[in-house]
């Protein structure tokens, strides 16, 4: 499994039978509103049928936000705006996604938006943006539902899953 947490080492799980490639399942960490709120999300009535899992519902609320064309902006702002004012201690919780999203979100960090003069955020930061944006569109999480079953659908049109750890 990867990480994007600076303190955890970079650990590869495959199958014997498979050759050794890129995993599909991404470590980051959320901070905890936004963990307790998915949390809340993952153990709802709603989630039934799959249950869908937090790699699913951190790639869903990723996916949601992506899907507008200000993503960049709105991470940035909400960052700057609401984020940075939280304590830099914030305790966060490790999670994992899906490495669609995660690519994603790579490919933010590494965007000029994210360069000097700017401040420089992390993954964990990004991540957390995500589902605070989507947590702020949509309290109920039925979008972040629906989303996870799209992303589902298209991972197994594309005949990907998660290694068994």
């Amino acid at each position: 499994m990867f990480t994007t947490t600076p303190t955890t080492r970079l650990h590869i799980t495959t199958l014997p039978s498979q050759e050794t490639g890129p995993q599909d399942v991404i470590e980051t960490r959320l901070w905890l509103n936004e963990h307790d709120w998915l949390y809340g999300l993952l153990r709802s009535e709603d989630n039934v049928s799959p249950t869908f899992r937090f790699p699913d519902l951190i790639s869903a609320c990723i996916s949601l936000v992506f899907a507008d064309q200000d993503a960049s902006a709105r991470i940035f702002q909400f960052l700057g705006t609401k984020l940075v004012l939280r304590s830099p201690q914030t305790p966060r919780r490790r999670e994992s996604m899906w490495r669609p999203q995660y690519q994603l979100l790579l490919d933010l960090q590494r965007s000029p938006a994210n360069r000097h003069p700017n401040p420089k955020f992390q993954l964990d930061q990004l991540t957390t943006a995500c589902v605070a944006l989507c947590q702020e569109l949509d309290k109920s999480g039925e979008s972040i539902l629906q989303q996870a079953r799209r992303n589902m659908a298209a991972r197994t049109q594309q005949g990907r899953t998660a290694l068994p750890s």
